[in-house]
């Protein structure tokens, strides 16, 4: 039996088991938790899963068949691949996770019964393989831990993969092995497409290659409509549905009111508070009151569950032990989800265990969820010692149940499942006809292999299917068929640019977009210009989509005409808002990365490398901007803190670099976050080097570069550190301060206050007692010259009485100034004013602004130097 205690009383026993926790080390479970999180076999397990009426699962595949199962992928005969992720959180610490020892299994229905009964090991030996791609008679995998991709064919039969090829030389991959790329879904343009990384990528003639993207998205698992368009997820981010209204070779977009009111709200029916984002993320009976692991993702597109649940798209959330179902609405070209049972959800139990990590449309017409079946979900950074979500799973034991792992199939009770394919077997031919079938998949199959068989012989049918045929998915694969095999002409664009469904007009002039560039046709550049004025909103949306991304000549009047025709229309208005908003953004950023490179090469090169790692990890809990993530639904707060003008940030490398490498936890310049700082100890020394490198010198920040050396250092001397650290523990390595013995201050005012600055004591301040004009100034005489590059004014105490704007003076008699050594404003974020080092006795910081109402004043003046060096 469960125990529902409020939230209140849960605070307090899990801050007790915390503390515990810190000082042994472990927290005892509680036998009534226990026993309540015990597994069940899978028909119990099937039976405690709530589903509306007519709904049920079917048993697929269970352990001992399959173990830690997370993705599937089947081929055209219908046979599944499971990757086995058998290695995952095996105990609290993730003990051995990256060891060689997760599997893809070849799993097969010979007697048509609906269950799996004949299981070889496909490729064993793999580090947690995250993506699997079928193709003919191979099929395409890609590790955790590296970019590359490897294909595996099975010669002789025997269903064990005996033939291993690189087809794709991605090298590797850093970052937690929950912040790693997924998915490689093969969509209708013939394009593979992936979470997180700028790219997608081609299969042709047995080698993959990627293609640059503006930008990615995602964490875990991703889908794709019936018309090619993406749907990513962010559990890191506790976003359950984002960037869903264009495809990402347009760029990042996400609308306002793109998720119904109340959308980010889920309702579990479980009351087991094992949720990384602590008490925040908890209703007063325990449950989950927020998406937080969304992962997994689909659009269903089969034929064998009521039409209701066609395009629909359904979230596993597996720490809420639920899955959500979202209608997907048009509102005047807005996509916008609403959850289909409000106040509930479509699938949820109060088994402990049920952990859905993926779910797809089946060749069978039905939906499949794979089921981890465990206790504890989050991976082993998450669940550190000190953390919240430590003492929680080892009060309930989750950590104990593992090696298990279901396949289930949803089914209706007025439904049967669909034949099986057979399309390994089948002709180019035979494979045409399906490109019309009830079932995505069976369509989406069909294309791929027509295409990767480059058999030409079927292009009169397949125009004359693009022409003619009455069901709009016929055509729509038809047209995809032949630019995937390369056989797509102007002609055909512009014939289906009249296509009588305005989705099959809006996708023929994405695919005409190769006729938009050199060598230019005309007849289809004004065939595409002349859909501008369609009555049909997404097609003009498209029209501004390809109009932007081809730049074809006269596209400015094109894009200006169709913003002024949609007054209050804000997809169109943010289409084209945050595409000039990001050419700006990468304007500047050149110009930028450019003066850097002039003046530091190296400096620049680290930049360029760390930006890419930035924007394919980082970036989910920190922001584009650095500024850190909005947590969905909570006013005012953040995922990560800022990186901008952070003086963890901007300080020492010795400092940093611990936190990068071991993580860190704990509030924050006196806020708390959702998670702990995942260690990326993992990575080489040059990986984290070029990261911090980066934060270091973007969004306003300036700092040196840091080196593969300096980090090498680091790990060194923190080699015997487990788990992360805290703020309190990092400040025995921030560098000291030149000593402010015999300092001597004089100021144009406030000279009765100045030894205020330097008692040590931050709760006094020197003040210049009236507001701040142009010509104030405040001089300090060391006792003997010394090296300095960085004066601190700390103004923390009340509320950042920062210079407007000043000039820095250095002289060595206090006579002498010369031009400034530095200019700049004041900033709360960033007190210290940097300067080029400087050997002087004199320093003059003079104030240069105006800000009426607001004195200049210093609480604590601190400098740094020479074997003392500033925060950097």
């Amino acid at each position: 039996m469960r125990h529902a205690l409020p939230a209140a009383t849960f605070t307090l026993l899990a801050a007790a088991a915390n503390a515990q926790e810190q000082a042994s080390g472990s927290v005892a479970p509680d036998p009534d938790k226990l026993a309540s999180v015990a597994p069940l076999a899978p028909e119990d397990a099937m039976a405690a899963i709530e589903l509306p009426p007519g709904y049920h699962l079917e048993l697929v595949a269970c352990e001992p068949m399959i173990r830690e199962p997370a993705a599937l992928a089947w081929d055209g005969n219908g046979r599944m691949y499971v990757a086995e992720l058998r290695t995952y959180m095996q105990d609290i610490d993730g003990t051995g996770e990256l060891e060689p020892t997760s599997r893809v299994s070849l799993l097969d229905d010979t007697d048509g019964d609906g269950r799996m009964d004949r299981h070889t090991v496909f490729v064993d030996g793999l580090v947690l393989p995250r993506m699997i791609l079928t193709l003919q008679d191979s099929i395409v995998v890609r590790e955790t831990g590296t970019l590359d991709l490897f294909e595996y064919r099975d010669t002789d039969g025997d269903g064990v993969a005996d033939e291993k090829k690189l087809v794709f030389a991605g090298g590797p991959r850093g970052g937690n092995l929950e912040h790693q790329p997924s998915g490689l879904d093969w969509n209708v343009d013939n394009l593979l497409y992936v979470t997180y990384t700028d790219r997608r990528y081609r299969y042709r003639d047995g080698k993959i290659s990627a293609l640059p993207l503006p930008a990615g998205d995602g964490q875990w698992g991703m889908t794709h409509d019936d018309w090619g368009q993406c749907f990513y997820s962010r559990a890191g981010g506790e976003v359950v549905a984002a960037n869903f209204q264009q495809n990402m070779q347009y760029g990042r977009l996400d609308l306002p009111g793109q998720l119904a009111a109340g959308f980010d709200e889920c309702w579990p029916i479980d009351a087991i508070p094992d949720v990384q984002g602590g008490p925040a993320r908890i209703r007063a009976d325990n449950t989950l009151n927020h998406f937080t692991g969304c992962c997994g993702q689909v659009v269903y597109r089969g034929d064998r569950l009521p039409p209701e649940l066609y395009g629909n798209l359904f979230v596993p959330e597996p720490v809420g032990r639920l899955v959500r179902r979202a209608t997907v609405g048009d509102d005047r070209g807005k996509r916008v989800l609403t959850n289909a049972h409000p106040g509930a959800e479509f699938l949820r139990t109060k088994d402990a265990n049920f952990r859905p990590v993926n779910m797809y449309t089946a060749p069978d017409g039905t939906l499949y969820i794979v089921d981890m079946y465990r206790g504890i979900i989050q991976e082993g950074n998450w669940v550190q010692k000190g953390s919240y979500l430590r003492g929680v799973v080892q009060q309930y034991g989750l950590d104990r149940n593992i090696g298990r792992g279901r396949i289930y199939r949803l089914v209706h009770d007025g439904y049967t499942r669909g034949p099986r394919p057979r399309m390994l077997d089948e002709s180019a031919a035979e494979l045409v006809a399906h490109l019309g079938h009830p079932n995505g998949w069976w369509r989406d199959t069909a294309q791929k292999l027509i295409v990767l068989r480059g058999d030409r012989s079927v292009v009169p049918a397949l125009r004359s299917m693009m022409n003619a045929d009455a069901r709009p998915f016929a055509r729509l694969h038809a047209m995809w068929t032949l630019h995937g095999l390369e056989l797509l002409t102007g002609d055909d664009v512009i014939a289906r640019l009249a296509d009588e469904d305005p989705r099959m007009r809006a996708a023929a002039i994405r695919a005409g977009e190769q006729f938009l560039a050199e060598p230019v046709r005309g007849d289809v550049v004004a065939a595409v210009f002349a859909r501008a004025s369609d009555d049909d909103v997404g097609v003009v949306l498209q029209v501004l989509r390809t109009a932007l991304y081809t730049k074809v000549a006269g596209h400015e009047a094109v894009v200006e005409a169709i913003v002024a025709a949609h007054p209050g229309n804000d997809a169109v208005a943010l289409t084209a808002k945050t595409y000039f908003d990001r050419l700006e953004a990468e304007r500047a950023e050149a110009e930028r990365r450019a003066a850097i490179a002039k003046a530091n090469a190296e400096l620049a090169a680290a930049v360029e490398r760390g930006a890419r790692i930035y924007q394919s990890l980082c970036f989910s809990c920190h922001g584009t901007k650095g500024e850190g993530m909005p947590v969905p639904g909570v006013e005012s707060m953040r995922l990560a803190p800022t990186l901008v003008g952070s003086p963890r940030v901007l300080g020492a490398p010795a400092r940093v670099g611990r936190i990068v490498l071991q993580g860190l936890m704990g509030s924050v310049d006196g806020k708390t976050y959702p998670g702990v700082m995942a260690p990326m100890a993992a990575n080489d020394d040059a990986w984290i080097a070029d990261v911090l490198t980066f934060v270091r010198n973007s969004w306003g920040n300036t700092a040196p570069l840091v080196t593969a050396a300096q980090i090498a250092a680091v790990r060194a001397e923190a080699s015997g550190r487990s788990g992360p650290w805290t703020l309190e523990e990092l400040r025995a390595f921030d560098p000291p301060l030149l000593a402010r013995r015999e300092w001597k201050l004089t100021a144009s005012h406030g000279a009765g206050d100045l030894h205020h600055a330097v008692d040590g004591d931050a709760g006094t301040r020197w003040t210049t007692g009236t507001p701040q004009q142009p010509g104030m100034w405040l001089c300090l005489e060391l006792p003997e010259a010394a090296e300095v590059t960085a004066i601190e004014l700390d103004t923390e105490q009340s509320g950042g009485d920062f210079p407007e704007h000043y000039e820095v003076y250095a002289s060595a008699d206090g006579v002498a100034w010369g031009a400034p050594i530095a200019t700049g404003e004041g900033k709360k974020k960033d007190p210290l004013l940097r300067v080029p080092a400087t050997t002087t006795r004199f320093l003059k910081v003079v104030q240069t602004g105006k800000k009426d109402g607001l004195w200049w004043s210093i609480h604590e003046l601190r400098l740094y130097g020479e074997g003392n060096p500033a925060p950097k």
